[in-house]
């Protein structure tokens, strides 16, 4: 008894807890950090709708909710996309809207809708024949045009949105005019004469640009912008002694070096003549 009267008391402690840390958890600034990003929101929402006209309202509205039907312009194929590739140049139209080349090739030019309507379609009607003509005009192997597959080297044609672009060009074996000068070949009056002729054959106005090869720069005297000009006004005088309406002849103009046909800027093949048989009001 009495050792048990010595003994230390037990003394127990019932401590409370309490689920999530109370003010110490963290859900509470995850609620914050949500309110906080509304809030954000809300405001440059009323920043747009103060800062944007009703036109620029209408387009962002448009993008979150497109009414405008995907395939507006028939690329020539079925399906959504009009043909099997959005990206290539048979699929978007070349006459219209979308065209991804201003002067494409005939092997790569689309088949669209024209703008214009039906006038402008028989005028790309009307230039596709004129070009058909020019390609016959240049296989031909009888009588006259017993020349014809050799001006044929010299020659490539196609119809754009300017009109039909007949492009003759020097080869390494057989130039256009003389060296770094505006004398004519024979090559070159036989090419104004044969143009001369298919293009009696209709109205159109002709305009004519001239383009040659890059020069080095150590030359003292650059003779591109010169030269260009004045070979193209040669072929306009050349065409005009062949038979063709000088008042057909709306512009002559020389590019010098600036819109080379490939890549190297000093070949041969930038040396060329560009006579286009232009749409109506171009």
């Amino acid at each position: 008894m009495a050792a048990r009267s010595n003994a230390a008391p037990v003394i127990i402690k019932r401590r409370k807890i309490i689920a999530g840390g109370g003010h110490h958890g963290g859900a509470w600034k995850v609620a914050y950090a949500d309110f906080v990003t509304a809030m954000m929101a809300f405001f440059m929402l009323m920043w747009l709708l103060n800062a944007t006209t009703e036109k620029q309202r209408k387009g962002i509205a448009d993008y979150f909710n497109p009414t405008i039907a995907i395939s507006r312009v028939s690329g020539g194929g079925e399906g959504a996309f009009g043909g099997t590739s959005v990206f290539s140049e048979e699929q978007i139209a070349q006459v219209g809207t979308g065209a991804s080349a201003q002067r494409p090739s005939t092997e790569r030019q689309a088949q669209g809708q024209v703008q214009g309507g039906p006038e402008a379609a028989a005028e790309t009607a009307a230039l596709a024949d004129m070009q058909q003509r020019i390609d016959a005009a240049l296989t031909a192997s009888s009588g006259e045009s017993m020349q014809a597959p050799e001006l044929a080297r010299h020659i490539v044609t196609r119809v754009t949105d300017e009109g039909l672009i007949v492009e003759f060009f020097d080869l390494d074996d057989a130039p256009l005019f003389a060296e770094d000068s505006a004398t004519a070949e024979p090559i070159t009056l036989a090419i104004a004469t044969m143009l001369a002729r298919v293009f009696a054959l209709v109205g159109n106005e002709v305009a004519i640009s001239g383009h040659v090869r890059s020069y080095p720069e150590m030359l003292r005297v650059n003779p591109e912008w010169q030269l260009s000009t004045e070979r193209a006004q040669a072929f306009r005088g050349l065409l005009e002694v062949a038979g063709l309406d000088r008042a057909r002849v709306q512009r002559v103009a020389g590019f010098a070096d600036r819109k080379p046909a490939v890549r190297n800027v000093a070949a041969v093949r930038n040396n060329r003549i560009e006579v286009i048989l232009l749409r109506a009001g171009r």
